[in-house]
């Protein structure tokens, strides 16, 4: 599978693309908004990890974006956030992501989440 991890935090980025590498996926990190959107209007992938809070705009605008395209709009997206706002879960899920995910990420329940949004 093809997946886009976008985040500004480099370090959580490189963990989260070893942790899909390993287990037979595709990476291609995006590191602010505006290439997040570059990467996924040129080649859609299979999921979007996106993180809230990024240089270039947020990641509510981006999928926000992606969700009102027919060209993006079928792409899964789980949100990734450490903000501590109590209603960024649900705001994501009803703009359309699958999944939330707070920060910090634990593996297995990133690997178990991946798994459910394809099932």
């Amino acid at each position: 599978m093809n997946i886009i991890v976008a985040d500004d935090d480099k370090v959580l980025s490189a963990m989260i693309c070893g942790v899909l590498n390993d287990h037979g996926h595709i990476t291609l990190p995006a590191y602010d908004s505006i290439q997040t959107m570059m990467f996924v209007m040129k080649q859609p992938p299979d999921l979007l990890i996106l993180d809230i809070k990024m240089p270039g705009g947020t990641g509510l605008n981006v999928l926000r974006k992606l969700k009102s395209s027919s060209k993006t709009s079928y792409v899964p997206v789980i949100v990734i956030s450490g903000m501590p706002d109590e209603n960024i879960p649900a705001e994501v899920l009803e703009l359309g992501a699958r999944r939330f995910l707070a920060k910090p990420i634990d593996p297995d329940v990133l690997l178990e989440t991946v798994r459910d949004v394809f099932r």
